[in-house]
């Protein structure tokens, strides 16, 4: 059996990760979408996630429960090992990830590839103020920040998502599934 492909999803805040990798695992039945452990209120809402007191998750890591974690806007994430077993039978994984740990994935996981989303600044300004979360200072200073390259050794896809969400789609499944796409 061939084995199943861990495939990150990064981009800036705003470009709209959550939301394509959910069409994108609904327009394709061969994607599964990793749940992260997070120390995050369980009422905190947003992705679907498995909520953990930050002493738990720093002994869940230091016994080997993730393969992947890391620490970001004050929690920390993990990736459980029980992914492996999922890819090992052949199940292609869709997760965001932090660029942080873009490396280490590559080098934990055979076959690991990053699709990057991308947007245009006024796209991607209009996003992040219809969520209102944040200022128009705070969305000023996260449209200058400049992200840092991707590892030049992993295989990455850059998929501009200033369009529809059906134009995204079909770009990630030409690029994940090039033989499907054709037919």
């Amino acid at each position: 059996m061939t084995p199943g492909r861990l495939i990150a999803v990064v981009g800036p805040s705003g470009v709209g990760k959550d939301t394509v990798m959910a069409a994108l695992v609904a327009a394709e039945p061969r994607l599964k979408l990793v749940r992260r452990t997070i120390t995050r209120a369980p009422e905190a809402g947003g992705e679907d996630y498995e909520p953990i007191t930050e002493e738990a998750f720093r002994a869940q890591a230091a016994a080997g429960a993730f393969i992947l974690h890391w620490p970001a806007h004050g929690l920390f994430y993990g990736i459980p090992t029980a992914i492996l077993d999922e890819l090992a039978a052949g199940q292609d994984l869709l997760i965001n990830l932090s660029r942080a740990v873009l490396s280490e994935a590559g080098e934990k996981v055979p076959g690991f590839e990053v699709i990057s989303l991308t947007a245009e600044p006024h796209v991607l300004a209009a996003r992040l103020r219809a969520r209102g979360r944040e200022s128009e200072d705070d969305i000023a200073k996260r449209l200058t920040r400049v992200a840092e390259p991707l590892p030049a050794h992993l295989k990455t896809h850059q998929i501009d998502n200033s369009g529809t969400l059906d134009a995204t789609i079909a770009a990630a499944r030409a690029c994940l599934y090039p033989q499907k796409a054709l037919q």
